[in-house]
């Protein structure tokens, strides 16, 4: 298997890794690098879903490709936690939060997480990715389980600016002023200039997670 990294320079593959926060979903799909996450349905088949692997996670395999050439597998979500119906309109503290029934839509799911945190609860990152957290490692937690996670994880959610999160990384280090965009798109622009040149498109990559 190829390692592209080793075309590069020291310098040249620090900076490619750091940029490499900046582009994604355009060079996974030419490579058929999943980030889409799959769903198993209960008549055994599997589907991409509209949900995407958090970045970091996409990003590592983006290096794991870069250093091997293998394109590694999509997260799965087993069927024992999806539901493809909605949740119903009522819910208690021991009823489970299987997988799609986390949506501000459903205003009993909203209405029940923040009778559980005391008013506390608000929709947002935090809970997101908790929530796809708990479903990609196999688990539907029960709502007050739910409920007590989000609490620790909302008085952590610092913990979420790792150089992965771009924007919020910038906008730590106050570098994310009105030119942000613009740096964005010349650090993402740089990174696929060098990944074009060590890492071309092969036909027989044009195939998966379009």
């Amino acid at each position: 298997m190829s390692n592209f990294l080793s075309q590069l320079t020291t310098s040249e593959r620090e900076r490619l890794l750091e940029e490499l926060n900046y582009m994604i979903r355009g060079f996974c799909s030419e490579r058929a690098i999943p980030y889409r996450i799959v769903a198993e349905y209960s008549n055994g088949k599997v589907k991409a879903t509209e949900d995407t692997d958090r970045k970091p996670i996409v990003l590592a395999r983006v290096r794991h490709y870069l250093k091997t050439g293998r394109v590694g597998q999509p997260t799965r979500i087993s069927a024992q936690i999806f539901r493809e119906e909605n949740p119903p309109a009522r819910l208690g503290p021991r009823d489970r939060l299987y997988y799609r029934w986390y949506a501000k839509e459903f205003e009993g799911v909203m209405r029940l997480l923040r009778d559980l945190t005391a008013g506390r609860f608000r929709d947002g990152a935090v809970a997101r990715v908790l929530a796809m957290e708990f479903w990609t490692r196999g688990d539907a937690p029960t709502f007050a389980e739910f409920a007590r996670s989000w609490t620790k994880a909302k008085a952590e959610a610092r913990l979420l600016l790792t150089p992965e999160y771009a924007y919020l990384t910038d906008l730590r280090h106050q570098r994310a002023d009105g030119d942000w965009k613009a740096m964005r798109k010349g650090k993402a622009k740089s990174a696929l200039e060098t990944l074009a040149r060590i890492a071309p498109v092969r036909t027989a990559d044009r195939r998966l997670f379009r």
